[in-house]
């Protein structure tokens, strides 16, 4: 039975076809998640199998998120004149081929290079994406689709890593990275399957884009993305650490608590969605302000795990709450230039991932304990409310 195709002033389905659209765009996102992440578990067997350090395999991590942040916009102005379909089919295609050399890869070397090419679909694909899933639903519910396709991301830390790092430990890390080709290929096969047909693409040059990301709230919208993943990253990466310095944490209690971690970004994401369709800045500088009081919190709780379980769940809700929010922001900033902005903003994102874990490892050399740690967070998530603050004003 055929589905009838309803389509907003934009040309681009809606109803039915839309969810299909948006899932399709979860799945693809669920694979790229997964990826990105799941080597975190598979670094000692992939370091013995290719002869090299574990800090030396660590850099495939460093490696991949500068890619994303400096690579995925030259990929984004590459495909500027692909409608947003055929854009979006030939950035899953390098996704997949990326995988398939990583599982393919003989040597240190060439592993390094096919990680690269992965990441050069990520920040496009999130980017593009999202102006996508905000171009097939109504107005009011912009955030929340673009909230629907980080869903996948989510996921990919809560089911895609765990389960690929035990295929991994099991079969071999080549094994994880065939399955994540294996899941590439039914996101493709669903974006082909579900995407609207017509999708539009940007009309202006590219000289005329790069104006656009000069714009004030452009840049402060960019800036709201690099200190929101600071904060979260300057704590986030050494909370295994931390968890086992202060509350005596066994490895079995901290792969719990991470677990629940992911599972508050899965809730958060959902809220970021409805929080940001509802009132987008003063919920981003309201989620803010509510993560302050977390962090603050954190010190002393962490010195027992039940609390500091409960306050790192929370703390997980509500920084991934931001996400969609101050994606669908620079997109609103952005009008004119919404691919190449959106695409540049997760390299924002990626860039605080790394200026967060730098201020933490920082912090941690000048001997300041793992428990303190969450103040460096609180003080970043403080920034954002600020910049926040400054943004809305220039609103009205």
């Amino acid at each position: 039975m055929q589905h009838t195709l309803h389509e907003t002033a934009g040309g681009v389905a809606t109803g039915r076809p839309a969810a299909l659209a948006l899932l399709a765009l979860a799945a693809a996102s669920f694979g790229i998640g997964t990826t990105e992440f799941v080597i975190m578990g598979l670094l000692p067997e992939m370091a013995s199998d290719l002869g090299v350090g574990i800090p030396t395999a660590g850099l495939l991590v460093s490696g991949y998120a500068l890619s994303v942040t400096f690579g995925s916009p030259l990929v984004a102005v590459a495909l500027a004149r692909l409608d947003r379909r055929r854009a979006l089919l030939v950035l899953i295609g390098l996704f997949i081929l990326g995988n398939a050399l990583c599982a393919l890869a003989p040597n240190y070397r060439l592993l390094m290079l096919a990680r690269i090419v992965t990441a050069l679909c990520h920040g496009a694909f999130f980017g593009l994406g999202s102006v996508v899933a905000a171009d097939l639903v109504p107005p009011h519910r912009k955030a929340s689709a673009i909230a629907i396709m980080f869903t996948g991301l989510t996921l990919a830390n809560v089911l895609g890593v765990p389960f690929g790092t035990a295929l991994g430990h099991a079969l071999g890390w080549r094994a994880t990275f065939w399955a994540v080709v294996g899941i590439g290929l039914v996101a493709a096969a669903a974006l082909l399957a579900w995407l609207p047909r017509h999708l539009a693409q940007e009309s202006g040059s590219l000289l005329s884009e790069m104006r656009v990301l000069r714009r004030t709230q452009v840049v402060l919208a960019m800036l709201l993305s690099v200190l929101a993943s600071a904060s979260l990253f300057s704590v986030f990466t050494y909370v295994a650490p931390l968890l086992a310095a202060t509350a005596g944490a066994t490895p079995s209690a901290i792969t719990g608590v991470l677990l629940l971690f992911g599972v508050g970004l899965t809730v958060g994401n959902v809220l970021g969605g409805r929080l940001g369709d509802w009132r987008q800045m003063p919920s981003v500088i309201g989620l803010a302000l509510a993560l302050v009081v977390v962090l603050v919190a954190l010190v002393p709780a962490s010195a027992a795990l039940m609390p500091a379980t409960a306050l790192i769940g929370l703390w997980g809700i509500l920084a991934f709450a931001l996400v969609a929010p101050l994606q669908l922001r620079v997109l609103t900033a952005a009008d004119g230039a919404r691919n190449l902005a959106s695409t540049v903003n997760q390299g924002a994102f990626n860039l605080g991932n790394a200026l967060g874990a730098w201020l933490g490892g920082v912090a941690i050399t000048a001997g300041i304990p793992y428990g303190h740690l969450p103040v460096i967070g609180a003080v970043l998530a403080l920034a954002v409310a600020g910049v926040g603050v400054v943004a809305h004003r220039l609103d009205r």
